[in-house]
């Protein structure tokens, strides 16, 4: 398939997901389920294989430019694929111009910062891209679900006890965002969308299966009784924080050939976007190529 096939085909895939104004946003209008109609899981992959060459194509010359960095944020229930779709989706990428780092829990030391200070130091740099495994967004989705980890986070009585902590988090989330969008960064935030039932079926899998018992903790469980809390607080989070500049993408997950496809069209649309092409270089500049040349050449 020629790259501008691709490219269009990225874009109307990407788009279909795409959460640009969360004021309105109901998590139930996407099915986890939800393949738009493909059924040929080969065909993806074949897909994907060629997603791949041209990401790394729209990437070389996103490092060349230096002018921007992307900013790509996978968030997700555990067992929905976002080890694999980062490992499947980004190997295609020179590894000099793209950074991944992944959120577990804070440390002592990122406890004694503000809730993104973490995150903050690890953004990428102009012309890379960077991944977040996990992001500050786990800061009102596990830390709001699970209120004992918030009182195990070294915060004042007063913020501890604000009925409206939430609400602020998410506006510092969104001002902190358009910042960014403002200094010359792309963001596109990830939710992998995972039903409980296909959890459950994964879960199982790596009870049963010897080769992935070390996948499972048993926190997965615990964290199951809790997965409409979860839904909740991932609905009201892509409500308060999508917008044009940053928007959400809600990937169905309960198939991973599927949700790969979608995260590769996605990084392909947002890099086409950005009109990417080498620098232009200076006829100054070109007359000392030529003597560079003229030198090599006469050795």
């Amino acid at each position: 398939m020629k790259a501008s096939d691709l490219t269009r085909s990225a874009r109307r895939l990407a788009r279909r997901y795409r959460i640009d104004d969360g004021a309105r946003f109901k998590l139930k209008s996407v099915d986890p389920a939800d393949t738009d109609g493909m059924t040929d899981s080969e065909e993806a992959e074949e897909l994907l294989v060629q997603d791949k060459k041209l990401m790394a194509e729209l990437q070389d010359k996103l490092y060349a430019q230096d002018r921007r960095a992307v900013l790509l944020i996978f968030q997700a229930m555990d067992a929905a694929g976002k080890d694999g779709t980062i490992k499947h989706v980004m190997s295609g990428l020179n590894p000099t111009g793209c950074q991944v780092f992944s959120f577990k829990a804070p440390s002592e030391e990122e406890l004694d910062h503000d809730f993104m200070w973490r995150c903050q130091r690890n953004l990428p740099e102009r012309g890379r891209i960077g991944v977040f495994n996990r992001s500050y967004y786990e800061e009102v989705l596990a830390v709001r679900v699970h209120p004992e980890i918030l009182q195990a986070q070294h915060l004042p009585p007063e913020l501890l006890n604000d009925k409206q902590l939430w609400r602020h988090r998410l506006q510092d989330i969104a001002n902190f965002e358009r910042y960014l969008t403002r200094n010359g960064v792309v963001i596109r935030k990830f939710f992998l969308h995972i039903s409980k039932g296909e959890q459950r079926k994964r879960f199982l899998a790596r009870l049963e299966e010897p080769e992935k018992n070390w996948k499972f903790a048993p926190s997965d469980v615990r964290d199951r009784r809790f997965f409409r809390d979860y839904m909740r607080c991932y609905q009201d989070a892509i409500r308060a924080t999508a917008t044009e500049d940053a928007p959400w993408y809600v990937v169905p997950a309960d198939h991973k050939w599927f949700t790969r496809l979608v995260v590769s069209s996605v990084v392909i649309d947002t890099l086409d976007e950005l009109k990417l092409d080498y620098p232009a270089v200076s006829p100054a500049t070109r007359r000392k190529l030529a003597s560079a040349r003229k030198d090599l050449l006469g050795e």
